[in-house]
């Protein structure tokens, strides 16, 4: 877009692409804050004020044309290795597709955060997910260590999965 720059914070774990950051005419002026009413904070990233982080990881072509893989809030970092928990949810949407599933991660003390599957499918089995992964050439670290299975996924009223209830569980 003319009159915008961007820029790509590395992260660690994600080979190509990075997570975007913006500034130009069309990013916002700043936030107003409960804790100091009145006050327009404008954002800052570790590039100085008006940079704006969108929290998305984005790859660049050689056109710089965006395309979007995910965001920042809906990985894990597995053993150093950035997972997506989409990509999880993809998996066992291909493994099952007439249930629900959310993916999440919790601290983990050996490999950084370990991911837990929450599914609506009944009798849901890792090893059906490592088959489906395998035929589509999927690395085992992209599955869950855990799937929990649930009656009903948590779902707010737009109908889309409500995540931090599902956090909440997997937190308790």
């Amino acid at each position: 877009m003319p009159g915008m720059e961007y820029h790509l914070e590395s992260v660690e774990g994600i080979e190509r692409g990075g997570q975007l950051q913006v500034r130009g005419p069309n990013v916002m002026l700043g936030y107003y804050l409960s804790d100091n009413p009145g006050v327009l904070v404008p954002p800052v990233t570790e590039r100085g004020e008006g940079w704006y982080d969108t929290g998305d990881i984005v790859v660049l072509d050689n056109e710089d044309y965006i395309t979007i893989s995910g965001r920042m809030k809906r990985f894990a970092k597995v053993a150093g290795e950035m997972v997506s928990l989409t990509l999880v949810e993809t998996i066992a949407s291909d493994t099952w597709p007439d249930a629900l599933h959310a993916a999440v991660s919790i601290p983990d003390a050996q490999k950084g955060e370990m991911i837990i599957l929450y599914t609506e499918q009944e009798n849901a089995d890792r090893q059906e997910m490592q088959t489906v992964a395998k035929s589509q050439s999927i690395g085992e670290i992209n599955l869950p260590r855990k799937i929990v299975m649930i009656d009903k996924l948590p779902i707010l009223g737009s109908g889309k999965i409500n995540y931090p209830a599902v956090q909440e569980l997997a937190n308790s």
